[in-house]
């Protein structure tokens, strides 16, 4: 099991020093889904949601939200947020949302990917509530991350 890096000598929680870390270049890629049922998919498949294009106001959420990680999480570091994609795609189970972030920093982008999918998750729930109210988000998951010291890591458990 490796040291816990957010906990001190004493036990108390503290931000990881990246100081001396040199900048690399990482990414990470989360997913997530928001279940609907038939109805909403519908809706959300022939564009007609009455608070307006779901997909669209999700993606920008999801990239806005990966930039205000650390604002979210009290012990992310502030990195630079180079790139963000945020990819919605209507399936027949709901929305399965995609998200891959990327830097060239000192600490890894696992959690602003993590962040984007659970936030664009919440913005489809937001504008879709009103048509039911039983939608929910499930299965929001790291899938891969590239770069830092760890290395390259992906899920193989499906």
């Amino acid at each position: 099991m490796s040291e816990l890096t957010h906990l001190d000598a004493r036990g108390h929680a503290r931000m990881v020093d990246v100081t001396l870390k040199q900048p690399t270049v990482r990414s990470a890629t989360a997913t997530g889904l928001v279940r609907c049922g038939p109805a909403v998919v519908a809706v959300l498949r022939d564009g007609t949601a009455p608070k307006g294009d779901v997909l669209a106001v999700a993606r920008i959420a999801g990239i806005a939200a990966a930039k205000r990680t650390p604002e979210l999480l009290p012990l992310a570091h502030v990195i630079g947020v180079h790139g963000a994609v945020v990819d919605l795609d209507v399936i027949d189970e709901g929305v399965r949302i995609t998200a891959t972030v990327r830097t060239a920093d000192r600490t890894g982008v696992e959690m602003e990917a993590l962040t984007a999918v659970s936030v664009a998750a919440l913005a489809v729930v937001d504008m879709v509530k009103g048509l039911d109210k039983s939608v929910r988000i499930t299965d929001v998951q790291l899938e891969a991350k590239t770069g830092g010291k760890s290395g390259d890591w992906h899920r193989t458990d499906g």
